[in-house]
């Protein structure tokens, strides 16, 4: 999941004259949320100046943002952000909240994980809506998202009753040595724009389950959503007399992401985004021994074999490499084509890819909507010229779409070597390299020499190579896949990657652990005292 622009050093005086810039555009134009016909945003409680600080009541005394819509680039409505007086006041408040909260025995904080999936079931077409419009992704998916949210609840809300240690044997008589598993107390979260309410659920559900309160900094470009989501839950938490600061909200940049990051009251900090970004996240926070979940850059392949199903792999690679614009962290990035089948294949991929359907992402027909900013289709721009300059062909797209919006065309890119600089760069854009292979131990090499390891997927009808994948010399992916694409999973499994990709995992499995802290518990009821290597004190 990407993609978050935080930086910890010092913002661009360039990003600050943006700001500006675009508060004076939202000053001359109408706001979206003023228009008859997105009267549907009120649903969710927004109106057209909102607070972007939740602590138990709602305020913010920073700058205030306007949000634009990448289908048409109109302002949509304005946040209120966070200021670091208010992030401290925050932070105090959640430290409070977590004393009510861990007390709650975790059943009955799975019943207010329940209340929250069902508050979210009432308003699941227009808070999709909301995504599809501030983010731009098509309105399936943008409600596909919510009932990510509203599914991991589900799965939290059966995990308040199953989560927990051993009992293990002791070595001693008159001992019992069991795992006791407790809430860390304040858990951290920063989201990327491009899943703006499904990465936020992802950890949201588990951590409450676990015992722990919230503090959510969502991605500055979807403050909308962080707002609306933001006061679904607060309603939960009214309703059942707890403190709203238990899921705390500050809206913000580089300012409020640097402070989590450096703050020792924050026990784990879940980050979402890029991997450069990452990186330094990732050193603030061990330099504290701060706990980490990072989930991080993906620049991920499909591999077909010259059994496989070709009509599995055609929709299977249009929908992972065009799916949200190119903009999902599990997007497929490079496509590897045994050398006997590669010219048939593209030569279908181009003809699929002719016939996606481009448009507004709130119209129920559009397949394929705009990339998220005027910064994003600039670095589509540049990676097509690079990837030409290094020997590639277009067989598809390339170019930008002229009309309102931050549109450009789906692209297949032909002809460039495995190991060429633009290929091992994952561009957040809908560009895919195509590339011949002659072996599976050449394929699988191919895959795995790319600094990121998040998803991978083979097509083969061959049981053996299926299972030489999944293992010890296949991929070195957290996602494996056989005969599916590389996106999409599902959330009873862990997600996440290794290497670059960060080595996190969040949603099923047992990625509840990275939320509590494990006590290796020895009680004595006998009336004796066995020491340590039969140690004996006269």
């Amino acid at each position: 999941m990407q993609r978050v622009t935080l930086s910890l050093a010092r913002p661009l005086l360039r990003g600050k004259k943006a700001f500006c810039g675009w508060r004076l555009s939202a000053a001359m134009s109408s706001l979206l949320i003023q228009r008859p016909d997105y009267a549907w945003l009120k649903e969710l409680g927004l109106k057209e100046d909102n607070s972007g600080v939740f602590n138990g009541s709602w305020g913010g005394r920073g700058e205030v943002v306007t949000s634009y819509c990448p289908a048409n680039n109109e302002p949509i409505a304005r946040v209120r952000q966070a200021t670091l007086e208010d992030y401290e006041e925050t932070v105090r408040k959640a430290k409070e909240a977590w004393k009510v909260w861990a007390d709650i025995p975790a059943p009955k904080r799975g019943e207010i994980v329940r209340q929250i999936g069902d508050a979210l079931r009432k308003k699941l077409k227009v808070l999709g809506n909301l995504v599809s419009l501030e983010m731009g992704k098509i309105s399936v998916e943008g409600v596909g998202e919510v009932q990510e949210y509203i599914d991991i609840c589900d799965y939290a809300v059966g995990l308040s009753r199953m989560f927990g240690g051993p009992v293990l044997p002791s070595e001693r008589p008159g001992h019992a040595l069991i795992e006791q598993w407790n809430p860390l107390g304040l858990v951290g979260i920063i989201t990327a724009f491009n899943f703006p309410v499904a990465v936020y659920g992802w950890n949201n559900a588990l951590a409450l389950v676990c015992g722990n309160c919230c503090l959510w900094k969502g991605a500055p470009t979807t403050p909308l959503t962080s707002v609306a989501v933001t006061q679904i839950v607060a309603q939960v938490l009214e309703d059942n007399k707890l403190p709203g600061a238990i899921c705390s909200l500050t809206c913000g940049g580089t300012d409020i992401g640097a402070a989590m990051s450096k703050d020792e009251r924050i026990n784990l900090l879940s980050f979402t985004g890029s991997t450069n970004v990452g990186k330094q996240v990732s050193l603030v926070v061990q330099e504290r021994f701060g706990r980490l979940l990072l989930e991080l850059g993906g620049n991920n392949a499909i591999i077909v074999f010259d059994d496989a199903d070709l009509n599995m792999v055609i929709p299977s690679v249009l929908f992972a490499a065009v799916g949200t614009a190119g903009q999902r962290c599990t997007t497929t990035r490079r496509l590897f084509l045994h050398e006997s089948i590669h010219d048939g294949v593209v030569e279908r991929l181009v003809k699929a890819y002719k016939q996606v359907r481009i448009g507004d992402p709130l119209d129920s027909t559009t397949l394929y909507g705009p990339l998220h900013t005027k910064q994003a289709v600039d670095m589509y721009k540049n990676a097509v010229e690079q990837a030409k300059q290094q020997g590639g062909t277009v067989a598809c797209g390339g170019k930008v779409i002229n009309r309102p919006g931050n549109y450009v065309e789906p692209t297949i890119v032909t002809g460039l070597p495995h190991d060429a600089s633009i290929v091992h760069t994952e561009t957040f854009a809908p560009i895919l390299y195509v590339l011949k292979f002659k072996s599976e131990e050449e394929a699988f090499a191919w895959n795995n020499e790319v600094k990121q390891g998040l998803s991978s997927s083979i097509f083969t009808k061959d049981v053996g190579r299926m299972f030489r994948w999944m293992g010890p010399k296949g991929s070195d992916c957290g996602i494996v896949n056989v005969n599916i694409p590389t996106s999409g999973a599902e959330i009873g499994g862990a997600f996440g990657g290794e290497k670059h990709t960060g080595g996190g995992r969040e949603s099923g499995s047992d990625a509840w652990k990275h939320y509590m802290r494990r006590s290796t518990c020895t009680i004595n009821y006998s009336k004796e005292l066995p020491l340590a290597q039969g140690i004996k004190f006269e």
